[in-house]
């Protein structure tokens, strides 16, 4: 199967898009709600805890590993790829969702100044500059952490009248870096459940991208260029779900972020 990790629920806006792209695959999905939110914590947490979730989706049967959380493809995906993988998962990958997406950023700016909206650990990690200007050197970019969003998604509170001050906050912040910042890219898979609402608080002509289209299509080319893995996954259209809390929050949570009930089956990590 193909399997996708997150923190939280984010991740399944990715999944989402990729099942529209490649429909007859098998997908497992693994959000690590009871952790949930990742981006304030160290950088061995977050490396541990993503770890501890790449193991239990390949035991459940994941052949290939998408880590659906920019605060997972910061923090934790370099070491995973050549350290951990190598030494106890050989046979296996796990892709992030950082560069691909650094990798269409040419595509949407016309300014070459771009805004990072993103938690505190991927703001930190510098992974969006770094991979950005290894492509394109001459792309300004500015980041904003967005430390308040991702536990308000998580306690599903986003018809909270206050979200859209909180909102405002972080992009008058990133507005003073520049107002020649013409793309905004949503650098954490939560964002874009409340994509509109930033949308509505943006400058007229300022493009916000969330990254569940780019991913779809990244996937299906990878898989393309790469036959070998390509064969050996499943194709059943089976999707499996799993979180590591069980409460009607999460149930809840997870039919919004997929946008059609699904089943949430509990387990311990």
């Amino acid at each position: 199967m193909i399997g996708f990790f997150d923190s939280g629920f984010g991740g399944l806006t990715i999944l989402k898009e990729v099942v529209k792209v490649l429909p007859s695959y098998s997908y497992i999905y693994l959000g690590d709600n009871a952790r949930a939110p990742y981006g304030s914590r160290s950088q061995k947490v977050i490396y541990q805890f993503t770890t501890e979730g790449v193991i239990e989706l390949f035991k459940r049967g994941a052949e290939l590993i998408i880590l659906a959380c920019n605060t997972s493809s910061s923090s934790a995906l370099r070491k995973i790829q050549q350290e951990f993988l190598p030494k106890y998962f050989p046979n296996k990958k796990v892709l992030g969702i950082i560069i691909p997406t650094a990798e269409e950023v040419k595509k949407f700016t016309l300014s070459n100044e771009v805004g990072i909206l993103a938690t505190e650990a991927t703001v930190n990690s510098l992974s969006y500059p770094k991979e950005i200007n290894k492509l394109f050197p001459e792309i300004k970019i500015y980041q904003q952490s967005c430390p308040l969003l991702v536990p308000i998604i998580e306690s599903g509170e986003i018809e909270w009248l206050g979200l859209d001050l909180i909102i405002k906050k972080y992009l008058d912040e990133l507005f003073q870096n520049s107002q020649r910042i013409d793309t905004i890219i949503l650098g954490c898979t939560h964002y874009a459940i409340i994509e509109e609402r930033i949308k509505n608080r943006v400058p007229a002509g300022v493009k916000i991208i969330s990254q569940g289209p780019i991913i779809a299509e990244k996937l299906k080319n990878y898989l393309l260029r790469h036959p070998e893995i390509e064969e050996k996954l499943s194709k059943t259209g089976e999707k499996i779900f799993f979180s590591t809390e069980d409460s009607e929050r999460v149930r809840c949570l997870s039919n919004l972020f997929y946008g059609e009930p699904i089943n949430i089956e509990t387990i311990k990590i």
